[in-house]
């Protein structure tokens, strides 16, 4: 993810960002937060402040909004007023979702701000790492299950094609989480390992159902 940034930190990255990552510093107006968010202040990162006015009827417009601005990794800090990173693609999404409201017959404003603190940062990452904790406790349970299953000798086709199911769905949530975890939350690497052993487990249990349907060798399935 990239950042907007003021044209004093540019001069501060110049330098840096030719040896931590490989954006084009020769055109640098954003910065990934991986490696140079520690070197910018709380003051150096943009907001865009979100205040939608949304009719009262129907409510499907009010509940699209929210799941629309929830999925982006929105926050509401008080009395519906969101808060996003100053990326293009936020501010992509909040003129549309403006644009949406507006042809509800609703209105929305829409701000750049600078905050003295690092009080929103620490927010955002708390938000994501209570979905990297959920998603850490669905990974256990489908290792739990697998380990169930290995245990009662359940290495049948249904079993694992509903297990590849169930960890097809945790890679494509964790790509949800990741995309809007804007300033890499403290169990976001937790996340990934905890991914990870889930494919390795569901790979070994793969590989005794391939071995039992004769489809390869009892050998690779003992590796």
């Amino acid at each position: 993810m990239r950042w907007a940034i003021t044209h004093q930190a540019q001069a501060v990255l110049r330098d840096v960002c030719n040896t931590c990552c490989t954006y084009p510093v020769s055109v640098l107006h954003y910065v990934c937060n991986t490696c140079c968010m520690g070197l910018l202040r709380m003051d150096e990162i943009t907001w865009l402040l979100f205040v939608p006015q949304v009719p009262a009827t129907p409510s499907s417009v009010r509940v699209q909004l929210w799941r629309h601005l929830r999925a982006a990794g929105a926050i509401s800090i008080q009395n519906g007023v969101w808060v996003l990173p100053a990326t293009p693609a936020c501010e992509r999404l909040l003129r549309e979702e403006r644009a949406t409201i507006i042809q509800q017959g609703g209105t929305g404003l829409l701000f750049q701000a600078h905050t003295l603190d690092n009080e929103l940062v620490t927010r955002f990452r708390a938000e994501r790492d209570h979905e990297y904790m959920e998603f850490c406790e669905r990974c256990q349970a489908l290792r739990d299950e697998l380990a169930r299953e290995t245990a009662a000798g359940k290495h049948t086709f249904a079993e694992l094609e509903e297990n590849e199911h169930d960890l097809a769905k945790l890679e494509r949530w964790l790509v949800q989480i990741q995309a809007r975890d804007f300033f890499t939350a403290p169990l976001a690497q937790t996340a990934v390992a905890a991914c990870a052993l889930c494919q390795q487990d569901l790979a070994a249990f793969a590989q005794v159902v391939y071995a039992r349907e004769g489809v390869t060798g009892a050998e690779e399935a003992e590796e």
